[in-house]
């Protein structure tokens, strides 16, 4: 867990967390890793967030590892153990774990309409933070950015990874979305919706 906590929104491979858990357990191998996530997710305290599967015009190729979450984010900050003023000081980490919250968030209101949540990167390193998607194949992009001096970045992404969708073939996102921890809610010249966390659910 203090590994899945220290990797926490990112796509780890097993053989990461096991190299890092070796740090608390000299013995600790692949094999066991692999059963640990097994009953950490049978025990309902892990939920991985899994890649999104979509058409591109370019050769890039998807990547398909999932994302590692806990159910609940606060799990991460009780297993880390450190206090308020830590995490102001390891911004990195802590926009890892705004990333998280809002991925539990997405979830919760995903579930109340039947879609899924998944997140998409690429060989070339193009990522999207979350990706809501219902039965019916609609689906929408999310990007988590913690301050919201970011948001021109953040646009700019998913406006580039738009551009990589064969619409040919695949459904295109109905919005665009950046997700931020406070600011207000609008919509950009560009078309991208921005959306403090306080308002997303309503």
């Amino acid at each position: 867990m203090s590994s899945i906590a220290r990797n926490i929104s990112t796509d780890a491979s097993i053989e990461t967390l096991t190299a890092d858990a070796r740090k608390d357990s000299s013995t600790f191998d692949r094999d066991t890793a692999s059963s640990y996530l097994l009953a950490l997710e049978r025990l309902m305290i892990l939920e991985d967030l899994p890649a999104f599967n979509v058409t591109l015009r370019s050769s890039a190729t998807l990547r398909k590892s999932p994302k590692r979450h806990f159910t609940d984010p606060s799990i991460a900050v009780a297993v880390i153990g450190e206090d308020v003023d830590w995490l102001l000081r390891d911004l990195k980490y802590l926009g890892f774990l705004f990333e998280s919250l809002v991925v539990h968030n997405l979830r919760v209101y995903a579930d109340a309409i039947d879609a899924k949540v998944f997140f998409y990167r690429d060989s070339t390193g193009q990522e999207v933070d979350a990706i809501v998607q219902k039965r019916n194949g609609t689906w929408a992009a999310f990007e988590v950015k913690l301050g919201y001096a970011a948001a021109d970045e953040a646009a700019n992404s998913l406006l580039k990874f738009a551009m990589k969708l064969d619409s040919q073939k695949t459904n295109l996102p109905k919005s665009l979305n950046i997700i931020t921890s406070f600011g207000f809610a609008h919509r950009r010249p560009d078309g991208v919706n921005v959306i403090p966390l306080g308002v997303l659910g309503k």
